[in-house]
Formats: C-alpha cells, sequence, structure tokens
C-alpha cells in the first residue's frame, strides 16, 4: 500500500510540474517579441520542426558560456595589450632618451673643459703681456705711444 501512495504521489507531483511548465509556455508563447518571431518565416519553420528547434535552443543557451568567455578573453587581451604598449612605449622613450642624456652630459664637461682651457689661455696671455710688455697696457685699457709714424687720419681727428 505505501509502494501505491508514493507512485500516486510521484504521478501528481509530475502532473503539477507538467502543469507549471505549460503554464510558463504558454505564457512565453504569448509574449509580445516571442510572437513577433514566432510569425516570421523561420519561427513558422521551427515550430513546424520541433526537433531543429530544440536543436537550436540548445546550441544556442551552450554556446552562450564560450562565446562569453572568449569575449571575456579578448577584452583582457586588448587591454593588456593597451597597458602593455603604453609601459612599452615608456621603455622605449627610456632606452631612447639614455643615450641623449649622455651625449648631454659629454656635451656638458666638454664645454667646462673648453671654457676652462679658454679661461686658462686668457688669463696666462693676459699674465704674460702684462709682465713682458707694461706700456701696451696700463689699468686695462691699450695706449699708443704718439710719435712721428702717426698717419694723417690719426692727425685729423685730433
Amino acid at each position: 500500500m505505501s509502494m501505491e501512495m508514493q507512485y500516486g504521489s510521484s504521478v501528481t507531483e509530475f502532473q503539477q510540474l507538467w502543469g507549471s511548465l505549460t503554464n510558463q509556455f504558454n505564457r512565453l508563447y504569448n509574449d509580445p517579441k516571442v510572437s513577433l518571431l514566432m510569425k516570421t518565416r523561420m519561427g513558422q519553420y521551427l515550430s513546424s520542426h520541433p526537433f531543429l528547434a530544440l536543436t537550436v535552443l540548445l546550441f544556442s543557451t551552450m554556446a552562450a558560456l564560450p562565446v562569453g568567455l572568449f569575449l571575456t578573453f579578448a577584452l583582457v587581451v586588448i587591454i593588456i595589450s593597451g597597458v602593455g604598449f603604453i609601459f612599452f612605449v615608456v621603455f622605449l622613450l627610456f632606452v631612447g632618451a639614455l643615450p641623449l642624456l649622455c651625449v648631454l652630459f659629454g656635451l656638458a664637461l666638454f664645454s667646462i673643459l673648453v671654457s676652462s682651457i679658454c679661461i686658462v689661455f686668457y688669463v696666462t696671455i693676459s699674465n704674460i703681456l702684462n709682465h713682458y710688455y707694461p706700456h701696451l697696457t696700463k689699468g686695462g685699457e691699450v695706449h699708443r705711444k704718439e710719435n712721428g709714424c702717426e698717419t694723417s687720419t690719426v692727425k685729423e681727428k685730433q
């Protein structure tokens, strides 16, 4: 008797489940978007071929996850490549800037060296001239000896 009760309760549960599924299918079928799709040529064809409709439904639901994962992967790859490209460009600029800085540093040292040499020559030549030829400079000004060898233009100015 208990077996018959279990069988009877499982049948009623199945009937309730079937009624609930039928109710949901009817609600889905009466949806305006679905009814619009079912009025098309493809909807009518799938309605007349339920095995093909089930196959399309299963394929589309099962393909959603791999397609979604692939699109997520593609988006992540695009973002990473964008960020990686920025890092690569910064790295290339850094690599290009190092030789530039080295050249500029070398030019600065060369400029300091040449300026120092020129100043040393200037001071040395100035001191030699002051020591051996003091009559040429007096107080930093160059004086000419006035003698009879002056040109006529100099005399005209006076």
